[in-house]
């Protein structure tokens, strides 16, 4: 069983090591295996890059971000300047198709809008604007559209759990209503959690996952 001291040593460790980010105005806080993470950054990229550092370490259930993202002088830009920054990165990714999604720009916060056919175009536009200078978070309302039956959903998430070696497929649970899938069982981790999540979004037809899925450090890796 891993603490809660245990955990907030190991993540403290981990934003440390990190290069990627700045972690000296960023605290943490463990409580039942639930991290929350607060404090400040100057960019909102090391506030996800915290977020995701989170997620990985061994025996976190949960991860809250109250981290305040307070730019410095020289990376504040102007709403139409970050607008047209997140324009000309949507459409610079092949996998994105930019003349389906809208950008929104309000104080430093970006938010995407509109419709793609595949999960992973929209991760792929939200990326595409994560790393810009200026902004303060990213807040992405593209919808997927649904391509397939529930049957045919419900058996190509059972095949993409079954495929990655890190799931045992047997202790996860598929209910599909309509265009909606709901996720039950135990996984290993935080990240294992999110990453079947992940896995069931990138189906064709999945437009809305329900993660009910629960962390279990202590249940046998797959073999």
């Amino acid at each position: 069983m891993h603490k809660d001291e245990d955990i907030q040593r190991d993540l403290m460790e981990e934003l440390n090591t990190d290069p990627s980010i700045r972690n000296d105005d960023i605290a943490v806080a463990v409580k039942n295996g639930i991290v929350t993470l607060a404090g400040y950054t100057d960019s909102y990229l090391d506030k996800y890059t915290a977020e995701r550092l989170a997620g990985r370490i061994k025996g976190v259930k949960g991860v809250v971000n109250n981290i305040e993202v307070k730019l410095p002088s020289a990376s504040t830009r102007a709403d139409p300047d970050i607008a047209r920054a997140a324009i000309n990165a949507l459409e610079w990714n092949i996998s994105v198709p930019s003349d389906r999604i809208k950008v929104k720009v309000e104080k430093g916060w970006v938010t995407l809008e509109g419709d793609v056919d595949w999960f992973y175009q929209k991760e792929a536009a939200e990326r595409s604007v994560r790393y810009l200078t200026g902004i303060k978070g990213v807040t992405n309302l593209i919808t997927v559209r649904p391509r397939a039956t529930p049957s045919d959903v419900k058996q190509r998430i059972k095949q993409a759990l079954e495929r990655a070696a890190e799931f045992d497929a047997d202790h996860i649970t598929i209910d599909v209503q309509g265009s909606t899938v709901t996720l039950r069982g135990t996984v290993r981790s935080w990240a294992e959690r999110r990453d079947a999540e992940r896995a069931a979004r990138n189906v064709p037809g999945v437009t809305e996952v329900e993660n009910k899925l629960t962390v279990d450090p202590n249940i046998l890796a797959p073999v």
